[in-house]
Formats: structure tokens, sequence, C-alpha cells
């Protein structure tokens, strides 16, 4: 039922190691949530072997005054519309051609323009993150978004997929830690944009999540 399913978000809330710190960490995955396989990438020895050499000297062993005025603390209401801002630019310049942009990108746009709180602007940002991983395939080499024909509640067995909806499900639950959306909202949006999607019911959808 419904209230296990709620306890088992809380938990997982809860025992989540997720820093606070900055809203920069809740948008810097914005880009990479494409429903897709991801090759590991493998370091260049080189660039470990740069890294792991000693510098005797370094930039921060002097002390130079700066000359430039301290940047001025941003709200997190101004946060919040410069990513939605950037997320707005970024999807848009990478839809193929003839390929529209899901509903939810106007609505966010419309939010950000009508001087929407914060909270409205990462639910909006949220709802775009979703649908963007979910109604596109990504080129590895180009970036470019392509309406996907991929059958989700036919694949729940291979790894990258669950990857994928845990990583968007952890965001809901960073947005909730932050105060940015409330239980009841965040549980809405999981039913909708990532549960139903698998076919599984809310407790199944957990427990296939490992939670």
């Amino acid at each position: 039922n419904m209230k296990v399913y709620l306890s088992h978000l809380y938990s997982a809330l809860t025992v989540s190691a997720i820093s606070a710190a900055s809203v920069g960490a809740f948008t810097a995955g914005i880009q990479n949530c494409q429903f897709q396989y991801r090759a590991a990438s493998v370091a260049s020895p080189r660039v470990c072997a740069a890294q792991s050499s000693t510098t005797t000297l370094k930039m921060s062993d002097f002390d130079f005054p700066s000359a430039m005025p301290e940047k001025p603390q941003q709200t997190m209401k101004e946060k919040m519309e410069e990513s939605a801002t950037q997320f707005i630019a970024d999807l848009s310049t990478r839809l193929g051609d003839g390929v529209d942009p899901p509903p939810e990108m106007e609505a966010l746009i419309k939010a950000r323009d009508a001087d929407s709180d914060e909270k409205t602007l990462a639910l909006g940002i949220y709802e775009l993150m979703i649908e963007q991983g979910m109604m596109y395939d990504i080129d590895a080499e180009t970036g470019i978004l392509t309406p996907t024909q991929f059958d989700v509640k036919a694949n729940l067995d291979i790894p990258e997929v669950k990857a994928e909806f845990k990583h968007l499900y952890s965001y809901g639950m960073q947005l909730i830690q932050r105060g940015l959306i409330d239980m009841d909202t965040a549980k809405e949006v999981v039913k909708k944009r990532l549960i139903d999607r698998t076919g599984l019911s809310p407790e199944e959808f957990d427990k296939w999540l490992g939670y």
C-alpha cells in the first residue's frame, strides 16, 4: 500500500549520504540524465601519472590580493532561476531537427518568466529532467536528442535501466532534504513519472531499486 511506499521513501531519504551544501550539486547532473547505456571511462595513464606527481611549488603558495570584488551571494530563488535558464538553453540546443521538446520545458519557461518561487522552479526542473531522460535517446558522439522507442517495462533486468531510475529517484530525495519539494509532491511525481513507467507497484519499485 502507499503507506509502505511512503515509509520506504522516507527511509531511503534518511540513510542516503547526500550533501546539501550547494544547489549546484542538484543541477550538475541534469545534462547527464539521459536514458542510455553508459560506457565506463578509463583515465589515461599519462593523466594519472600527472595527477600523482609531486608539485613543489603551487600558485596557491603565494598570497596575491584579489583585484576582483567578491561575487554577491545568490539567493535560493536566483540559483533556481539560473539553473532553469541553463537547463532550458541546453535542452533546446540538443534537440534533433524537427524534434519537439517535452511540454514540461514550456511549463518551466512559463514558471521562470512568471517570477515563480524556488520551490515551483525546482519542481519544474525535476519534472523536465525526468521527461528528458525518459523520452529521448542521446547520440553518444553528438549529444543530439531524438525520441526513444525503448521499452522500459520489457528491460527492467538491465542494470543500466535500474541505475537511471535510481539516479532520478535520488534527485527527488535531494530536493526533499533541501526543502525544495515536500514529501507528498515528491511521492506524486515519482509515482506518475517513474514508477508507472515500470509497471511495478510502489512496493515492487522500492524493492527493485534495493530500498
